[in-house]
């Protein structure tokens, strides 16, 4: 079975950690838009257009399925990408929200959403939440960390900085944080440990695994699967950041 990936930028890689881990597809194909990312500070119609041109990328190939890993365009792009597809479409809000619900079922929880500003404007993780009976919600548009990802500052004062200047008047801690952003669990660990490890954090990656592996047969595992990395920008860049993300060889 062999799978698209699509992001925005480098971020989305850290799906392909977790679809590697879990050992789901035989081949998987990843574009990164990497000469217009970020996607977070664009418009509907920006964030749109550039998803429909994802998918003409992919026709060079003969995907089964598509993770549109960005969560930016899974709030603002996903119906239409859907319309223009003849292969399913999936976003990572949905399997957020479903990871979400596994992970944390007492809806009177403090669930915090980190994202983009698009994103969390969108409110898209908030009103699939709110249907499910979740009423203590909040979100911080944590947009520098982005950068910062891209940067490959995963670690110390600026990171800091920037994770200081968000939650500093948090009243309290959250019970769970969804890491809206694929970019976002590359600095995971720092957000972790700035609640002192006491918030759940429900992490694209390992979502989208939940997700697949409830709505398909996945019976079947492999224990190699080929890698294809291409951008629109750079692209020798993505791969040695996913050489670096992925531990490849």
């Amino acid at each position: 079975m062999r799978v698209g990936v699509f992001d925005s930028g480098v971020g989305g890689l850290s799906v392909v950690k977790s679809l590697l881990e879990h050992k789901l597809f035989e081949e998987i194909i990843y574009f990164g838009d990497t000469a217009r990312v970020p996607y977070g500070v664009k418009d509907q119609n920006t964030i749109i257009r550039y998803s429909l041109e994802a998918l003409e990328f992919f026709k060079n190939f003969e995907i089964d399925l598509l993770i549109t890993a960005c969560n930016t365009v899974s709030a603002y792009a996903l119906d239409e990408m859907r319309e223009h597809s003849d292969y399913d479409v999936i976003g990572v809000v949905d399997p957020g929200v479903l990871a979400l619900k596994n992970a944390i079922p007492h809806t009177g929880s403090n669930i915090l959403i980190l994202g983009t500003k698009a994103t969390v404007k969108s409110g898209a993780y908030e009103k699939k939440l709110h249907e499910l009976g979740y009423t203590n919600l909040s979100a911080i548009a944590t947009s520098l960390l982005v950068p910062i990802v891209e940067e490959g500052l995963y670690e110390g004062e600026v990171l800091q900085s920037a994770l200081h200047h968000y939650f500093a008047t948090l009243s309290e801690k959250p019970d769970a944080i969804i890491l809206g952003c694929t970019h976002f669990p590359l600095v995971a660990g720092a957000i972790d440990s700035y609640f002192d490890g006491k918030s759940t954090l429900i992490h694209s990656g390992e979502a989208i695994v939940e997700y697949l592996e409830s709505h398909y047969d996945f019976t079947k595992r492999f224990e190699h699967t080929s890698l294809k990395f291409f951008a629109s920008e750079n692209p020798e860049g993505l791969r040695r950041v996913a050489k670096e993300w992925l531990n490849l060889a």
